[in-house]
């Protein structure tokens, strides 16, 4: 396992993130939160994945990223389309 002050940065922060949204979404009910939390989760992952040593350029890595970007702008489009 390696150690690097950025990716373990990034890691509490998505980890903070996720913890907010799924608290927003507990007392408010706000689906939008819910999304965020999810995909700021796949970014964390991604991050545990590098610290355990994977390259940032792993398939499994550039996967997690991926997807938790597209998590989150689903949710954003689908806040502005329905509204």
């Amino acid at each position: 396992m390696s150690f690097d002050i950025t990716t373990t940065l990034n890691l509490c922060f998505d980890l903070i993130i996720v913890v907010l949204g799924l608290l927003a979404f507990k007392r408010k009910q706000y689906v939008l939160a819910l999304y965020v939390a999810l995909g700021f989760a796949m970014f964390a992952f991604s991050y545990v994945e590098i610290m355990m040593g994977l390259s940032s350029q792993n398939i499994s890595v550039v996967f997690l990223r991926i997807l938790g970007y597209l998590v989150i702008i689903y949710a954003l489009l689908k806040e502005v389309i329905l509204k």
